[in-house]
């Protein structure tokens, strides 16, 4: 019989869950309930607790990663002898406490948030726990081994933010923006939730370049008919460059965040009107 799964204490759902949180209130310009949910996440998941450590746990065996079968068991192994040598007391307690700070900063709705990978997550869970019997233990890898070795060759992505905030947002996104999100910003908003646990160095170093990408695209354009005939065009595109140009010297919030989503969609309006011109 399978053990009861209480999502509660199930760390990885409840990172996810915060981290849906968080991109929803900075979608919806929420600041002081996306500073309450970053602090949660900072606070809790910091790279010294045993939550970050059972997380990690986790990510080997749901972030999606097509390899071979047998390296897929080797992770498997792996993974559970690390979850085996985290204290189970101290990480009960940190459990209790980030459900009481979760019920206090920003109540229980955050538990009824949808996760995509909500069934793999419950699967990992059972795996880990040491309730589970032989043959259950056997069919649960057996069913992680499939997934993490055919999930990429069947064109998901390998990243976790295309599971976990693309698909759950898209739609909130696209209530306020009337749009769908692009590629390109759906790696930016990846960088920006990722560099909620981290010192932000993945997120900057892929703004370096994405800015640099955007100037050089908006430069470009400044030669294309419908706008060099426009001076009033030419003076906003130099004024967006300008403050692309002014983003070396800022902290990453949201407000550069969606500049540059924005200059995302208008390079890709520029040049997609372009060529279909």
């Amino acid at each position: 019989m399978k053990n009861k799964h209480n999502k509660k204490r199930n760390t990885a759902f409840i990172y996810e869950s915060l981290v849906k949180e968080a991109t929803v209130a900075m979608l919806r310009s929420e600041t002081e309930k996306k500073r309450k949910v970053v602090s949660l996440i900072k606070r809790h998941f910091h790279s010294d607790s045993l939550l970050n450590r059972e997380l990690e746990c986790y990510k080997s065996l749901y972030e999606k990663q097509d390899l071979e079968e047998a390296l897929c068991e080797k992770i498997i192994k792996e993974a559970k002898i690390a979850r085996r040598l985290i204290d189970p007391d101290g990480l009960f307690k940190q459990q209790t406490e980030l459900i009481k700070d979760i019920n206090k900063d920003l109540g229980p709705s955050v538990y009824n948030n949808y996760v995509p990978n909500y069934r793999t997550l419950a699967s990992i869970s059972q795996l880990f726990s040491t309730k589970l019997s032989p043959k259950n233990a056997v069919i649960l890898e057996k069913q992680l081994v499939t997934d993490m070795a055919t999930a990429s060759s069947q064109g998901e992505a390998a990243t976790a933010v295309d599971g976990l905030v693309v698909q759950s947002f898209v739609q909130k996104f696209n209530s306020k923006y009337s749009e769908t999100l692009l590629e390109e910003q759906k790696t930016l908003l990846g960088y920006y939730i990722s560099s909620f646990s981290d010192n932000e160095l993945e997120l900057k170093m892929f703004l370096n370049e994405e800015i640099k990408r955007l100037k050089d695209k908006l430069i470009e354009a400044k030669r294309v008919d419908d706008i060099k005939s426009d001076p009033a065009m030419v003076a906003k595109t130099e004024t967006i460059i300008e403050k692309l140009n002014s983003f070396s010297c800022s902290a990453v919030n949201d407000q550069v965040l969606i500049l540059v989503m924005k200059t995302q969609k208008l390079v890709k309006e520029i040049y997609n009107d372009g060529n279909n011109g």
